[in-house]
């Protein structure tokens, strides 16, 4: 049986923690920043852990 390939999309977006939780950037982000608050838009630039009842599709996804 050939070898799972993990999904390349998700490798770009998530990376692993000394702990084994998984970390990722917040949404909304990218464009339209003018009517975003600078409050809200520095809060959108800290990482933040993937929701423990998404891990395993994030493990899943990753082949971990």
């Amino acid at each position: 049986m050939p070898k799972m390939k993990s999904n390349s999309g998700a490798k770009k977006r998530f990376v692993k923690t000394a702990s084994g939780r998984w970390k990722r950037k917040k949404a909304y982000h990218s464009h339209i920043l003018t009517k975003k608050s600078p409050k809200r838009k520095r809060n959108l630039r800290e990482t933040t852990l993937v929701d423990r009842a998404d891990e395993g599709r994030i493990n899943r996804m990753l082949g971990a």
